[in-house]
């Protein structure tokens, strides 16, 4: 039975080559059967335990879908099965940019946004290149809405990676694109987001002009995003850990995005700055025991 699914497997292989061959009175390669032939082909590979073999005929398969511009959906989710993801992107990307050039820019954008979220697991630089190709696509189109979306996954990534220098940036463009939408109160979490970045850069300068560049965004002022970033900034300027620890900790900060989340409990005061304590607690031993504590619980961050 086995043998009788290789030669079955095989035989699929030789019609789909037969498909792909021109002749005099047959010019263009039939594409449309020649995939569905690999396809077969992939399946009874895959019955007889012969997967590498298996692979390479899915390859084929999207292979042919490319050519005969159509999207290799299928093929790509077979070949993601079956743990070939690095190549399952790469035709994902090809399919995109055929989209992108027959007019459909918006299939183009999903299917990136889709393949992002395939390699992510596996490639988080990949990931983020497919979520910034998704944004742009979308960015194009005019669909700002969509374009941030995608551009928020990019920033996250970055900041997973720790590549704050290039998150600072993705997160600045977030901000504008909110901007220009409107949406002002997204605007005042994307500053949250970007105090942290820079700070863990060690930039107080730049956290705090994303703080005084915000002030002209409606609303932004007296509200409570205003109001914790400008006590997490003093607290950080006057190296007061408590401080910095308390505004951290609150609600504002703590159920942001999970990345950003980890910046904020882990983000320390320049110089392992002190807590200050009240007089009263100096004096009382169990009070500065507490403190000790709380430092311990801490210490080294939460990521």
């Amino acid at each position: 039975q086995m043998a009788a699914k290789i030669n079955e497997a095989h035989d699929h292989i030789a019609k789909a080559e037969k498909y792909l061959r021109t002749s005099f009175m047959k010019w263009k390669p039939d594409y449309d059967s020649a995939a569905s032939e690999y396809s077969k082909a992939a399946v009874a590979f895959k019955n007889a335990k012969m997967l590498e073999e298996a692979k390479e005929a899915y390859l084929q398969e999207a292979e042919a879908h490319t050519n005969n511009k159509t999207y290799p959906f299928n093929t790509c989710v077979s070949l993601q099965d079956m743990q070939r993801i690095p190549e399952a992107i790469q035709y994902i990307e090809r399919a995109s940019m055929m989209y992108v050039e027959n007019g459909t820019p918006d299939t183009a954008a999903l299917a990136l946004d889709r393949a992002g979220k395939l390699i992510e697991s596996q490639d988080l630089a990949k990931a983020v290149d497919l979520y910034q190709k998704a944004a742009s696509v979308f960015e194009n189109e005019d669909r700002l809405r969509q374009a941030v979306e995608m551009l928020g996954k990019s920033s996250r990534l970055l900041v997973r990676q720790h590549k704050l220098d290039e998150a600072a940036v993705s997160i600045q463009k977030e901000k504008n694109m909110y901007k220009e939408i409107e949406n002002y109160p997204t605007c005042f979490k994307k500053t949250s987001a970007q105090v942290l970045v820079h700070l863990h850069r060690n930039d107080f300068v730049a956290a705090d002009k994303c703080v005084r560049e915000s002030y002209s965004l409606p609303g932004f002022s007296g509200s409570e995003d205003c109001i914790a970033l400008e006590q997490l900034l003093q607290g950080y300027d006057e190296q007061d850990e408590d401080q910095v620890h308390r505004v951290c900790n609150s609600p504002l900060f703590k159920y942001m995005d999970n990345d950003y989340a980890k910046l904020s409990v882990s983000l320390r005061v320049p110089g392992g700055g002190k807590k200050k304590k009240a007089p009263a607690a100096d004096a009382a031993e169990g009070g500065a025991g507490a403190g000790e504590a709380d430092e311990d619980e801490y210490a080294g961050g939460l990521c």
